[in-house]
């Protein structure tokens, strides 16, 4: 078995021991009320009901949820401490940035730190500002805004970072899309994560003998012989997880949110960034972080939380905390700005960040520049929201882009 077929058959192992011990009931801290995480009223800290005799629980408070995330010695995301408790072995550890804790994540994150900088997005906004205007170009007076607009326009921002060929593209969005999506059982997901690793790793062959001007290139230039294939796969991989479903999402749910309330849509001009913040914070379509092992005994808003135990915190849920003045609104005005959760906390925040602000600080004025009289095709009880999915997003948006 080559190294691409290693890493795809790891990684879908670990996915598949995982989602196969949890059971249906599971899945509610991913549910939402349209565009609202329902609340269960199982306060900051509950009890979520995983088998085997596994301790875990759902932390949704904003101040417990950035304890956890802050917390550099308390909680670990080593792939051996989580998946020795499933019953996967510690060599079967697929890599990337997710599972890992620092020395190794400290390693692997200052490698793709220096492709995050502001100065090199600006390279890779001219690039972006043309793929924008190239999906708007396309679009008629009838559309569907997510496959049309917000989901091209990250995936091709992706294939560019990473030096992907574009007619590959349409198989790259697929791949990522199906990942996300627990409804739709769990080989399907499987067969995704497993399929993207797998073009990722033919990607990362190709790119070794001739090295591209993306950031897989750079990397081998850079680092060469110091970063195998099996740790590029992961971080290639991490990129393509992070960078294009959640980014497709805030682009077509925060389009959606400024289509609907004309008000808000009046802030694009004058207060861009607050606007974005706001949308992050209300949308938080990563509704989940990675999971964590205690490390030791806490106490956390009174629960006793064990050495061994599983923490998985709602990034939702925390956003949309009573700290958050009327938290279920949207109001760019609102003072604390981005303390938001939407990219997450701690060492593990989001590395691409500026990235996905710069895809929206584009897209949305653009959009309605474009288009100002764009509306829903479909009333909102007919918008199809995904269901049980890690990525809070939507199949498809109908719109009339004109009178």
């Amino acid at each position: 078995m080559g190294m691409t077929s290693l890493v795809a058959a790891m990684r879908a192992q670990m996915f598949g021991l995982l989602v196969r011990r949890l059971p249906g009931s599971l899945l509610w801290p991913l549910q939402r009320d349209g565009l609202d995480p329902v609340r269960h009223g199982r306060g900051p800290v509950a009890r979520l009901p995983v088998p085997c005799g596994l301790r875990a629980w759902l932390i949704s408070g904003y101040d417990p949820v950035r304890e956890v995330l802050g917390s550099l010695d308390g909680y670990s995301n080593d792939f051996g401490r989580f998946a020795g408790r499933v019953g996967i072995r510690v060599n079967q550890d697929p890599g990337g940035l997710g599972f890992a804790d620092p020395p190794v994540h400290t390693r692997l994150r200052k490698l793709l730190t220096p492709e995050f900088t502001m100065r090199r997005l600006s390279r890779l906004r001219p690039r972006i500002e043309a793929i924008v205007r190239d999906r708007l170009d396309g679009m008629g007076r009838e559309a569907d805004l997510w496959h049309d607009f917000a989901l091209p326009v990250p995936a091709l921002t992706i294939c560019e970072l990473l030096g992907v060929p574009y007619e590959d593209r349409e198989h790259f969005q697929e791949l990522s899309t199906a990942r996300f999506d627990l409804v739709g059982g769990t080989g399907a997901s499987l067969d995704a994560v497993g399929g993207s690793l797998a073009y990722l790793g033919d990607l990362i062959e190709r790119q070794r003998r001739e090295p591209g001007e993306g950031l897989l290139g750079s990397l081998i230039r850079a680092h060469g012989d110091a970063i195998d294939d099996r740790e590029l796969a992961g971080l290639a991989d991490g990129v393509l997880t992070g960078g294009l479903e959640t980014s497709a999402s805030m682009i077509a749910l925060g389009s959606y949110a400024l289509m609907t309330d004309r008000h808000l849509r009046g802030r694009l001009d004058s207060q861009l960034d607050p606007t974005i913040e706001e949308l992050l914070r209300y949308l938080t379509v990563v509704q989940v972080a990675f999971p964590r092992v205690a490390t030791g005994a806490h106490t956390i808003s009174g629960v006793d939380i064990r050495e061994g135990d599983v923490v998985v915190c709602s990034l939702s849920g925390a956003d949309r905390d009573p700290r958050f003045e009327n938290p279920d609104s949207i109001d760019p005005a609102r003072p604390l700005g981005r303390s938001h959760l939407a990219f997450g906390y701690g060492v593990h925040r989001c590395i691409g960040a500026e990235l996905a602000r710069t895809e929206l600080r584009i897209a949305y004025p653009a959009l309605f520049d474009r288009h100002p009289q764009i509306r829903p095709a479909v009333p909102p009880h007919e918008l199809r929201l995904r269901r049980a999915s890690i990525v809070f997003g939507l199949d498809s948006l109908p719109v009339l882009t004109s009178a």
